[in-house]
């Protein structure tokens, strides 16, 4: 159907506080048919492919920072046991995250630090649906603040926020859907 990012803390507080509500919206994706992707590291977004896995999940997609699974495993210190596929891209974190980002329908966040803060930054200005499963604390937390100090130049985009992934992963469908209506055959 989409292929649906989820976005969020590698390290700190948030991790330990969403990591069954990361685990739950990887099952929720799962359920709704979607592929996943992921930027390939390890708390909160690997939890969620575990969770999807699990769920029996499709295709599970990590896009790596590294520039292959040597450098990745290695260097990074990077999971790859929840991915049925890695793209190993070789553009560190900035880069990753611009290619993570622009290839998804739409991104759910949950926690999170800098590098989720940049990840929804990049969906604001690509105009990419984005949620947030709230509940673990970090920049997830604060978005909505953000927001209304940043004053966002696309006051259209799509920005979702709710405590149930299951419900979140279904409005965000519910947008795509109406957003797509006319390729409904290119989603199928």
């Amino acid at each position: 159907m989409y292929q649906i990012c989820v976005s969020g803390a590698a390290k700190g507080e948030s991790v330990e506080e969403g990591k069954e509500l990361a685990y739950a919206l990887g099952a929720a994706i799962a359920k709704a048919g979607h592929t996943l992707l992921t930027g390939a590291t390890v708390g909160l977004p690997n939890y969620a492919a575990e969770g999807y896995k699990k769920a029996g999940g499709r295709m599970s997609v990590g896009i790596s920072p590294a520039a292959s699974k040597v450098e990745h495993v290695m260097k990074y210190r990077l999971p790859t046991e929840a991915y049925d596929t890695i793209l190993y891209c070789g553009l560190h974190y900035v880069g990753r995250d611009t290619l993570l980002i622009t290839s998804s329908d739409a991104v759910i966040s949950i926690g999170g630090r800098l590098g989720t803060l940049h990840e929804f930054t990049i969906a604001m200005e690509t105009d990419t649906p984005i949620a947030f499963l709230q509940g673990a604390g970090g920049v997830s937390q604060q978005i909505q603040t953000l927001m209304e100090l940043a004053h966002p130049l696309h006051s259209g985009a799509y920005v979702d926020f709710n405590e149930d992934a299951d419900e979140l992963v279904k409005t965000l469908t519910a947008h795509l859907d109406k957003e797509h209506a006319k390729y409904k055959k290119l989603y199928a």
